[in-house]
């Protein structure tokens, strides 16, 4: 493989990727993402951690902190519409010379260690559901249709990105229709005893409410997460500074409405206690009220969820080393497209096969340490971001949120907050992994005679 060296000068591909992603196929990447795997399996651990009405406070909680950092990426990424948003956003905020250098490097070091596991993460997810089907599948085989699930969509996404576009919006409304349906029985079949038992549940008081109240806030994060997804592939989004923004800012509620009536759906229908232990929670409730085919079709549409959600978040991360490579800062063969359909190819196989090899590890694993590594590596960064590149960039087409700046001290406050009510161990374990990356960076910037190195 021919290597990268700090000072080349940047790599110059044959074409750019098309933009041929519009409104509809933003929003649609965007709440498909947003829509995985996620809800269905995380909804009894969020019970786990915080019984009783005040669960319900940390999903609202968690879509406050989200809209407010929906404002950070729409500024961001109206301000900056490049493929691989965020590397772009570090770099031209702290200096492309300068202190950029490092947060991008951090930022794509943190991307080669987050894309498999949160790839890999929904598609574990996939094969945990379709045990639920076929029960004599076995530990080992369900690792197999994860890891094949994540090589077969890599050979889907081995395409031009209108195609994808199609196929995302198809599955985009097969996903939302299954929602509606499943909050829908749950509403016409509450039951106001099994609602009422809920609402009496014991909430710990004290520091138990204020840590349990972090952990369900950091398990709505991650499942909300994806209202970014349309800013990684922001080279290829049509009138980006308006369609970014609006992409953006309407997933999180439309979504957050969505899981907010899951979650009373369900818990109107199965008592909590039930519902906290159980595996595979709304395939529990459908089958409650319908009978073994409702919690059947209900399992399939889950999987129909979490196939197009690791579909759609490997399609996004693909593009995070291809920008990297593209401008010089990266290996030079993750730079090329396709030369008839003009996308990232090297860099789709390695996303892709990395991630099919992520899916040996567990689903708890997988998830435990994505979000505050991303929260350490990036999304603190990015509140800052918004502020040094409002100060350069006068640019009136540029979406700028509104009550700035109080969106971001909202999202600062609320990252560090969950942060703090993770655990020391998955704090260690991100703090490591900065401190590991810092220390390849200089190792190469030393070699190189780059910042912060005199040349």
């Amino acid at each position: 493989m021919t290597g990268w060296r700090e000072g080349d000068t940047k790599v110059i591909t044959n074409v750019a990727p098309p933009r041929a992603i519009g409104f509809w196929g933003g929003l649609s990447a965007n709440v498909l993402n947003m829509i995985g795997i996620g809800p269905f399996v995380t909804i009894p651990l969020a019970l786990t951690a915080l019984a009783g009405p005040a669960v319900l406070l940390g999903w609202i909680a968690g879509a406050l902190l989200c809209l407010c950092d929906g404002l950070v990426w729409a500024e961001l990424g109206s301000t900056i519409p490049e493929s691989g948003g965020p590397y772009h956003y570090l770099r031209e905020a702290y200096g492309r010379e300068r202190a950029g250098r490092l947060f991008g490097f951090l930022y794509l070091w943190q991307t080669l260690l987050t894309a498999p596991l949160s790839i890999g993460s929904a598609a574990v997810g996939f094969a945990q559901y379709a045990g639920y089907l076929m029960p004599s599948l076995g530990d080992g085989g369900r690792v197999l249709v994860a890891a094949t699930l994540c090589l077969l969509n890599t050979a889907i996404l081995y395409r031009k990105v209108g195609d994808i576009q199609k196929l995302s919006l198809v599955v985009t409304t097969a996903v939302v229709a299954a929602a509606v349906w499943i909050v829908f029985t749950g509403i016409t079949h509450f039951d106001m005893a099994t609602a009422k038992h809920f609402m009496e549940a014991p909430v710990p008081s004290g520091k138990g409410f204020w840590l349990g109240l972090g952990a369900v806030s950091l398990i709505a994060v991650y499942d909300y997460g994806g209202y970014n997804n349309v800013c990684m592939l922001g080279g290829e989004v049509k009138q980006p500074r308006r369609t970014i923004p609006m992409a953006v800012l309407i997933s999180i509620p439309v979504v957050a409405v969505l899981y907010l009536g899951l979650n009373v759906s369900i818990l109107g229908v199965l008592p909590w206690e039930q519902a906290a232990h159980s595996t595979a929670v709304v395939a529990d409730m459908m089958q409650a009220v319908h009978g073994a085919w409702g919690g059947t079709v209900a399992v399939v549409l889950i999987l129909v969820a979490s196939w197009g959600s690791a579909l759609v978040v490997l399609l996004g991360y693909s593009r995070v080393p291809y920008a990297a490579a593209s401008e010089g800062q990266f290996f030079k063969p993750f730079a090329r497209l396709h030369p008839r359909d003009g996308f990232p190819t090297v860099s789709l196989l390695f996303v892709g096969i990395t991630s099919a090899l992520a899916c040996f590890l567990s689903l708890e694993k997988l998830i435990s340490m994505l979000m505050v590594v991303q929260i350490l590596f990036q999304y603190i960064a990015q509140c800052f971001a918004v502020v040094a590149l409002r100060r350069r960039d006068r640019n009136a087409d540029v979406f700028r949120m509104p009550l700035y700046p109080l969106p971001i001290a909202i999202s600062v406050a609320g990252w560090l907050y969950l942060v703090a009510t993770s655990g020391v161990p998955t704090m260690l374990t991100a703090v490591v992994a900065i401190a590991v990356g810092s220390v390849l960076f200089l190792w190469q910037a030393r070699r190189t005679r780059t910042w912060p190195f005199p040349t």
